[in-house]
């Protein structure tokens, strides 16, 4: 923002700043270099304008090749991290205030929102790298409907309900003195046996949990209703020909959506992630054993949400999507990016997304302009035959 506004503010003291606060950018190489692939419309690579140490070099070439399998399973397991651990916070300090008679610490809608943040998150740093699953459910459904690689859905699957165990447990280091605190106020209150695993005690903060004689049939359409809603709107995202969700705004309305979920349906009980739910359960076990595995509720909670998903991706590829529509300018420019990406570092075969190539992407890109100029033709014939 800073080095911007220097080139357009007069006088040296917004130049003086810039420099100030970003005096790599200004570098006479920097502005030379992108003076230069701006002038020749070329494309602009990050090494072109900021090159990079040489051990960071060697490094790419190697993960842009032998390892990028692992390039993106870390990617998922990060997306993993940034959703659960956000959430996690939130709800320990809900829960813990509440048994430590404080409950200014939270409340549902800062779970919430905060869970939905996290998914921002999560999409906006590690959807580049991986495609940002994050859900085994995301991933099931897209070996169905996508062509992903079933032998790569193993692994993400994988990825992200380990990612799931080890978020559970770092929150769980961090809490440990307060969740044990937490702890001991039900022993003293005789609430122990009763409350320790629901979700409203201290084990519920990794597993989810329901009260005892629930009707697990309306907990099960709870969480299949949800799930779909989520799903429907994940996959309506990830459609490039829809025009009101630019992928710029998908991440934050994936994360609306969770937020949806968490504020009117989990007092019912809500898992939505088979990753955030298979995780947090082991986790559990890890530290209570058996008594926190959650019963009969546990497979509701961990398998639900693949049906309703795939449900979802159905009933938009069925009624909503268009294979006939065209792409938005905004997912053009998103996947000619992804679409050089890959081709730059050979991890596609060739004729990867081969509809972008410059010609037909000239033509999409060029409609307005196409549809002004003969605008501009048409009014130029009229008045030459007022004229006349």
């Amino acid at each position: 923002m800073v080095v911007f506004a220097s080139w357009v503010l007069p006088g040296t003291l917004a130049i003086k700043g810039a420099l100030s606060c970003s005096s790599f950018f200004l570098t006479s190489g920097f502005v030379r270099s992108l003076t230069a692939t701006a002038m020749s419309h070329s494309k602009v690579y990050l090494s072109d304008i900021a090159p990079r140490p040489r051990w960071m070099t060697s490094w790419e070439r190697l993960k842009h090749r032998e390892a990028h399998w692992l390039v993106e399973i870390v990617a998922e397991m990060m997306g993993v991290f940034l959703y659960v651990y956000a959430g996690l916070g939130a709800t320990a300090a809900f829960i813990v205030g509440s048994l430590g008679g404080n409950s200014g610490l939270g409340s549902l809608y800062t779970i919430g929102f905060a869970y939905s943040m996290g998914v921002v998150f999560a999409i906006s740093l590690c959807a580049a790298t991986s495609g940002g699953h994050f859900n085994p459910a995301v991933t099931i459904a897209s070996v169905i409907f996508r062509d992903f690689p079933i032998h790569k859905a193993t692994r993400y699957i994988i990825a992200q309900i380990l990612a799931g165990y080890i978020t559970c447990l770092i929150v769980y280091v961090q809490w440990k003195d307060l969740l044990l605190a937490a702890e001991k106020v039900l022993v003293e209150k005789g609430l122990y046996h009763s409350m320790m695993f629901s979700s409203a005690g201290p084990a519920g903060v990794f597993g989810l949990y329901v009260t005892p004689g629930t009707n697990l049939a309306r907990v099960f359409m709870n969480e299949f209703v949800t799930d779909f809603l989520i799903g429907l709107v994940i996959w309506a995202s990830l459609d490039p020909t829809n025009q009101m969700i630019p992928p710029a705004a998908a991440p934050w309305l994936v994360g609306m959506a969770y937020a949806v979920a968490v504020w009117g349906y989990s007092p019912t009980a809500i898992a939505a992630n088979t990753a955030r739910d298979v995780g947090g359960r082991l986790m559990a076990m890890t530290i209570w054993g058996n008594k926190a595995s959650g019963g009969r509720y546990a497979a509701i909670a961990a398998l639900t949400n693949i049906p309703a998903t795939i449900l979802a991706a159905l009933v938009y590829e069925l009624f909503l999507g268009s294979a006939t529509r065209t792409l938005t300018p905004h997912h053009i420019h998103f996947l000619r990016a992804h679409k050089q990406y890959y081709e730059d570092n050979k991890l596609a075969p060739y004729g990867y997304l081969e509809g972008l190539n410059p010609r037909r992407g000239d033509r999409a890109e060029s409609f307005e302009l196409d549809m002004g100029g003969k605008a501009r033709e048409i009014r130029i014939d009229n008045m030459s035959g007022d004229r006349a």
